[in-house]
């Protein structure tokens, strides 16, 4: 049986760990070619890479900070040199995560929020589309905080990720002509690194935990699951969709 994404090019962001090392895992898996984007994790893209290699996919690392234009631009130039300059897939996964009030937040902290999730989404998804033809996909991860803020500290964070679920579905119209589809996935919490399940590691996860109807937090490859299925030509009239992956948070 032939790969569903055989012959496809892939450009996954902050690809080198938690949900975004699931997607280019996952994306290699259906027959995919991945970049793996990093910014300064190198070697843990490095570790995805040689993962999906061992299991018989093709993927290859690809450093850009992706909040940075000129970095963008750059990292298309390798695309173009090394890659063929060619795309199918996007999937707009790298994104920070940090707290604070607006009573006391630090401005640069604003800054650098929406520099990584807000501006990449719109500089890397512009130079994708010239570079991809009918059946393209743009995925763009959002967060169930795109359509409430569930606590304190939240308000930055939150607003970063309204403006990526609005961005999105611009693209589904700007982008449908062109036989490209633009969704957003959204998941509440899941276990990785940054917002770990472990109590003894991050001391919100039990309180956290009591607000999902499913009683725990979701795995990465259950994000990765629906942007499998957002990539594939059997979602090439889904469009313009914000899926949760939540457990139920926002239900």
């Amino acid at each position: 049986m032939t790969a569903p994404l055989a012959g496809k090019t892939a450009l996954v962001t902050g690809g080198a760990r938690g949900i975004g090392a699931a997607i280019c895992k996952a994306l290699a898996a259906d027959g995919a070619t991945v970049l793996v984007n990093y910014s300064k994790s190198e070697s843990s893209a490095r570790g995805v890479v040689d993962a999906i290699k061992s299991s018989g996919g093709k993927a290859h690392t690809i450093g850009g900070n992706v909040g940075d234009p000129q970095a963008v631009a750059k990292l298309f130039e390798q695309i173009d040199s090394q890659h063929g300059g060619k795309l199918d897939i996007l999937v707009n996964n790298a994104g920070i995560y940090e707290l604070g009030s607006i009573t006391d937040i630090d401005p640069d902290l604003y800054e650098r929020t929406m520099a990584v999730n807000v501006d990449a989404v719109f500089y890397v998804t512009r130079a994708a589309v010239q570079r991809m033809g009918a059946g393209g996909r743009i995925v763009t991860i959002g967060s169930v905080l795109g359509e409430r803020a569930i606590g304190g500290g939240l308000s930055v964070y939150a607003a970063s990720k309204f403006a990526v679920a609005g961005l999105a579905r611009g693209f589904a119209h700007d982008l449908a002509k062109l036989g490209i589809t633009s969704n957003v996935v959204q998941p509440g919490p899941i276990d990785t690194e940054m917002n770990p399940a472990d109590p003894a590691k991050n001391p919100s996860a039990g309180a956290m935990t009591q607000m999902i109807p499913a009683g725990r937090y979701g795995k990465a490859e259950e994000v990765a699951a629906v942007v499998r299925f957002l990539a594939s030509p059997a979602a090439a009239f889904v469009n313009g969709a914000s899926i949760n992956v939540d457990g139920g948070v926002n239900a």
